[in-house]
């Protein structure tokens, strides 16, 4: 079975603003079978500091079209251990959305390297702000 390699992605909204602009971005993805989602984990903090997990079907319509475009999530991946981790790390009046996600489009090489005798001894990933930083520079 080919099986690309599984991003952990943490995005937080200081003020509690997620306008849904990410939201078609990722069905994109999903439709054009770049990426498999595998779990989604959503975490709010009010301004007293009080945390809650928001359930999928709380979230509004764009993210509710990228559950349906994804269908069956398999989920179970996070857990309670998750969500105390991201609170920790949200101000106040904040939210985050953890996201973990299967790079199908990587399978096939990911396959042809185990096949060939070859294994992934390291993976480093640059954030794109990283990127632009120095290819601004450059």
């Amino acid at each position: 079975m080919d099986v690309g390699p599984v991003d952990v992605v943490i995005l937080s909204f200081p003020g509690n603003e997620f306008n849904g602009k990410i939201a078609p971005a990722i069905v994109d993805l999903v439709e054009r079978g770049v990426v498999r989602l595998l779990d989604v984990l959503f975490v709010t903090k009010d301004a007293d500091g009080n945390v809650a997990a928001l359930a999928l079907a709380d979230l509004g319509e764009d993210l509710g079209t990228v559950i349906a475009v994804s269908g069956d999530i398999p989920g179970g991946l996070l857990d309670d251990e998750d969500m105390a981790d991201v609170a920790d790390s949200l101000e106040p009046n904040s939210s985050a959305a953890m996201l973990v996600w299967e790079n199908t489009w990587a399978a096939t090489v990911t396959s042809a390297i185990a096949d060939s005798g070859g294994q992934v001894v390291d993976y480093t990933r640059i954030p794109a702000e990283v990127v632009r930083a120095l290819l601004t520079e450059a």
